[in-house]
């Protein structure tokens, strides 16, 4: 079938109010003894796509289809009796599959997963070397409001006061008359990030940072400024609140490890207590 008829198949099927009256069994491609139908075809296909990424995506769908079942015959055709054989490693396969699917479904059901944060804290602590920053990372506020209600020095001052009165009144304010205002949910955020947003052709970066804490810029319509509220320099430790997302996952890893390992000591008790397990002795072990 040539790709134009291919379109018109899969948009009548597809796209069309007459769709349900559309033999779905139809074939579009044939390999040998296997077979691709209407049906299969549209099963695949994305809901989101329009007709015409929907014909698209289905002629790159049929050739991916056409090339592994391809692939698959000359295999079939070439390879021994014994080499297709590959039960073993399908009963091997879903043995691991159904061990892994029962070990996620314990974690969940009996794993504490809260990890407190003394515990990080702890961590952190004891392995601080291991966090050494890669980049230079920032807290900082940014604000683009016009210039007729702009006012830099009062500006100024709510961004670096740590009274909640006054960063309460910075919040108003750039709720009511900012274009932008993110305060990157005051978080360490990396400063490339930041300092994209200032015209300044910044060349030493390490050296910026510690020289400014204002960053100030105009053009006829609005006022600008980004407000360094603290700074970490690559080749420093990372504050702890930049890797605590990072410490909670390698305490859970560990716990987890922790769990299964105990669960399986506890399985092999099990099954011996219930006479689920004989063990032999044989010439070479001493059971």
């Amino acid at each position: 079938m040539k790709k134009s008829g291919i379109y018109i198949v899969l948009l009548a099927s597809l796209l069309s109010a007459c769709s349900l009256f559309i033999d779905t069994s139809e074939p579009i491609a044939e390999v040998g003894s296997r077979v691709l139908t209407m049906e299969e075809l549209a099963k695949n296909v994305p809901d989101y796509l329009d007709a015409t990424d929907s014909a698209i995506w289905a002629d790159d769908y049929i050739k991916k289809w056409v090339q592994r079942e391809l692939l698959l015959l000359k295999a079939e055709e070439n390879l021994k009796g014994d080499e297709k054989d590959v039960s073993k490693e399908l009963e091997e396969y879903r043995n691991s599959l159904i061990v892994f699917k029962y070990k996620n479904e314990l974690i969940r059901q009996k794993m504490d997963t809260i990890v407190k944060d003394e515990d990080i804290k702890k961590y952190f602590d004891e392995h601080r070397e291991s966090f050494i920053l890669n980049r230079n990372i920032v807290k900082a506020i940014y604000i683009q409001v016009p210039i007729q209600v702009s006012s830099p020095e009062n500006l100024k001052e709510l961004c670096s006061s740590n009274d909640p009165e006054k960063q309460a009144r910075l919040n108003e304010y750039c709720m009511s008359y900012a274009k932008t205002y993110d305060r990157f949910n005051d978080n360490w955020v990396a400063a490339d990030l930041v300092l994209r947003n200032t015209p300044e052709n910044i060349t030493n970066q390490d050296r910026f940072l510690e020289k400014n804490r204002f960053i100030e810029s105009t053009d006829k319509e609005f006022y600008y400024i980004v407000y360094i509220r603290d700074y970490r320099l690559a080749g420093q430790i990372s504050p702890v609140e930049y890797v605590k997302n990072d410490i909670q996952n390698l305490i859970l890893s560990k716990q987890k490890l922790e769990f299964l390992k105990q669960i399986e000591k506890d399985l092999y008790k099990e099954g011996l207590d219930n006479n689920k397990v004989k063990l032999f002795k044989t010439k070479n072990n001493r059971l």
